[in-house]
């Protein structure tokens, strides 16, 4: 009989007396636990590599590794292949509303600043790099080959992610996380941190500032005062322009992911609504940049 993740937690040989095991929910690329003993409390993230997602637990783990060093993630206590236990901290993730509020959005992008500058200046052995566009054709790839309920779709979605592409540059390249939904801020009352490197690589930063204000869904108003908090300066027509066709590109590749999700997933998750939604807000997104 397969070992059950709780089986594979107690054979982990970390804990000292009894141990209490409590599944974490939100999670869908990982399962997550709280688990307990008698002397600390862990986060243990169980996933093994997901190719077709782009997804590598040695990435994520040195990303892990480079996060705690800057200063901006739990530090990691023990790793083995499809494991990573993780310091345990008593904080809560925030909610899409809390993320549009803005004194919390004034805490945010230091840290999605640091999160650029500084991880690099600690991460060790090979870097990925997250390159949105080449993500979705290659999902567009892996849904053609598995003859996906949107395959028809597929022509349409990457002749737009083509001219978003063409839009979006010239580039700059920093380290990115490539994930910000706000269940992956963590408020302890104290100071935020950011966690969930599943996707973390080099990229523009545009694309994880898009990935904020598209995940948590911001006014126009709040992305204009989120990139002059971030650039020091008001978004200038170049500037906007760039961010839009990079914020239409994150929510392309959310829909897409959650397409892929669909066929390959065995989390127990709605990816078809997931798909639904996104692909919605895709379509007002990029009428919208389309017509500017």
């Amino acid at each position: 009989m397969p070992m059950t993740p709780e089986d594979s937690i107690h054979a982990l040989g970390l804990w000292h007396g009894a141990v209490e095991i409590f599944p974490i929910t939100g999670g869908i690329t990982n399962r997550n636990y709280l688990v307990s003993d008698a002397v600390k409390r862990c986060v243990v993230r169980i996933g093994t590599d997901i190719p077709v997602h782009h997804i590598s637990r040695a990435n994520e783990l040195a990303a892990s590794i480079a996060a705690h060093a800057a200063g901006l993630s739990p530090a990691v206590l023990y790793h083995a292949p499809g494991i990573l236990v993780l310091d345990y901290i008593d904080a809560r993730p925030l909610t899409a509303a809390e993320v549009r509020a803005p004194a919390m959005l004034e805490r945010i992008l230091p840290l999605v600043r640091a999160c650029h500058h500084d991880i690099p200046m600690h991460f060790q052995g090979p870097a990925a790099i997250f390159w949105v566009f080449h993500v979705i054709r290659d999902y567009a790839a892996s849904l053609r080959e598995a003859h996906s309920r949107y395959e028809g779709l597929l022509p349409l979605l990457v002749e737009r992610a083509g001219l978003l592409e063409r839009a979006a540059g010239p580039f700059d390249v920093l380290f990115g996380h490539n994930d910000l939904l706000a269940a992956n801020f963590l408020d302890d009352g104290k100071r935020l941190w950011l966690i969930d490197w599943d996707y973390a690589g080099f990229n523009t930063p545009l694309f994880d500032l898009g990935g904020l204000a598209s995940n948590n869904e911001f006014s126009e108003e709040m992305e204009r005062g989120m990139l002059g908090a971030y650039f020091g300066a008001p978004a200038s027509g170049d500037l906007w322009r760039r961010y839009q066709a990079m914020k239409c590109a994150s929510l392309l590749r959310e829909t897409m992911w959650s397409m892929v999700s669909e066929i390959h997933s065995t989390i127990d998750f709605d990816y078809s609504t997931y798909t639904s939604d996104n692909l919605a807000r895709f379509e007002r997104a990029f009428q919208n940049f389309i017509q500017d």
